[in-house]
């Protein structure tokens, strides 16, 4: 199965297209069968049979994750529940979940595209892979092991945490490939320092890293750290997990599998189309799956399609690396800052450690914007003197491109908390008052 679906990689542009128009028809048939998407069609007044071009894409209306609440937990399922052999959810701490289910077939795609995504970054059968993230309702630990276990690797599934653990099975086990979420790889690090080893000599080669958005600045560090080389993988519960998006061997995009997946650029604010190079939020489209096909899901994501072809001769269109969250953007005395822009100045400094914090308060005249710096123990000395130089240089660094001055704090390694998965990097006291 997976050889045949391989073949997507070499297709044309016009292939490409032509099948999405394809399955497109097949995916509004198969919608309509849920009350939901039955009533938004007709009132959109789109068939099957009066979709005759991806121009009729933008006829359909966009789905929303308050939609997939309102329809927690079945309501979009497009097959019996007998069908159904797997399901995934968010935590829901904030409200209602949202839950996908996936039939037999689905998750076969679903790991026929991991390995693809795996395979073209260089992992063979003879890889040792090891799962350094969640496994549970989370899609990233258990998408991307089906993935790995596709292409015959032998696959470790660690798990998240637990950093000793995971240091002694990929020494004793000679680990080459490894899945891990960006900030928790600077802690892998830390630790073989702790430990007296040098990360440079540990067995990896290739690390799959995602989940967080993290910048170019960011995949150098951890590049540098280990001397391995580090891609970028993008993907979301709703359309599966991880497996949507994945970087080739030029690291220049993230090649979109539009076999499986349509992908839109929309003005946030508008939901018009932008053009090719301009900042907007991602929908996107499943145009494979049986279960619970979604049509023009609004994912919050920022980023930009890349224009022109890839050196490595893909069609797939390629998007760039997650900008930030529609919904993550912060307003500070009237400017639009986003953390991933933080990020990028602040790991351009190799005083700087694994972790940082951007606290947003008020002091009662106006906005504050605080970043907290974690300094590697190396730099972190007891000369005020210096530490106050790094300080200033930091704040010019970081104002120059938000054109806001931060109060930059420094503290020492280990002293900012660690959240149980993805980082926390930003806290916005401000809601509280």
């Amino acid at each position: 199965m997976m050889d045949v679906y391989d073949l997507a990689e070499t297709w044309t542009r016009d292939h490409i297209e032509q099948t999405q128009i394809t399955r497109f028809k097949t995916t509004i048939e198969r919608a309509s069968t849920c009350e939901f998407y039955r009533k938004r069609l007709a009132d959109a007044g789109v068939t099957p049979e009066n979709f005759k071009s991806l121009d009729d894409v933008r006829r359909i209306p966009f789905t929303t994750k308050q939609d997939l609440r309102d329809t927690y937990p079945t309501g979009l399922l497009t097959v019996p529940k007998s069908e159904i052999v797997r399901m995934h959810c968010s935590s829901g701490t904030t409200g209602t979940p949202v839950a996908i289910c996936h039939t037999a077939n689905d998750i076969n795609w679903w790991s026929d595209l991991m390995a693809r995504c795996m395979y073209m970054i260089g992992v063979r059968k003879e890889d040792v892979f090891q799962n350094m993230s969640g496994y549970g309702l989370f899609t990233g630990g258990l998408g991307i092991h089906y993935g790995a276990e596709r292409l015959g690797c032998l696959t470790i599934p660690a798990g998240a945490g637990n950093t000793k653990r995971q240091i002694k099975l990929a020494l004793d086990f000679h680990t080459t490939v490894a899945h891990i979420l960006p900030s928790y790889a600077l802690i892998v690090g830390e630790k073989l320092r702790e430990m007296g080893k040098d990360p440079k000599d540990f067995p990896l080669r290739i690390a799959l890293v995602g989940a967080e958005p993290y910048t170019e600045e960011f995949r150098k560090r951890l590049e540098s750290l280990f001397a391995m080389k580090v891609y970028n993988s993008y993907g979301l519960s709703e359309m599966n997990g991880p497996g949507v998006g994945f970087e080739c061997l030029e690291q220049n995009g993230l090649h979109i599998w539009e076999d499986a997946y349509y992908p839109e650029i929309v003005d946030p604010k508008t939901g018009e189309p932008v053009p090719d190079g301009t900042i907007g939020e991602l929908v996107m489209t499943t145009l494979c799956r049986q279960g619970m096909p979604i049509l023009r899901y609004r994912t919050r994501d920022l980023t930009r399609f890349l224009p022109g072809d890839c050196p490595c001769g893909r069609k797939h269109r390629r998007m760039d690396r997650i900008l930030g969250r529609a919904d993550d953007m912060m307003i500070v005395k009237g400017v639009n800052i986003y953390p991933m822009q933080i990020e990028q100045v602040i790991m351009t400094f190799e005083e700087v450690g694994k972790n940082y914090l951007i606290v947003l308060e008020n002091d009662g005249y106006g906005d504050v914007l605080r970043v907290k710096v974690e300094i590697r123990d190396e730099f972190f000395i007891e000369d005020v003197r210096i530490l106050r130089k790094l300080q200033q240089k930091i704040a010019h660094a970081l104002k120059d491109e938000i054109l806001v001055t931060p109060q930059v704090e420094l503290v020492e390694s280990n002293s900012i908390p660690l959240a149980e998965g993805k980082a926390v990097r930003v806290q916005d006291l401000r809601k509280k008052k």
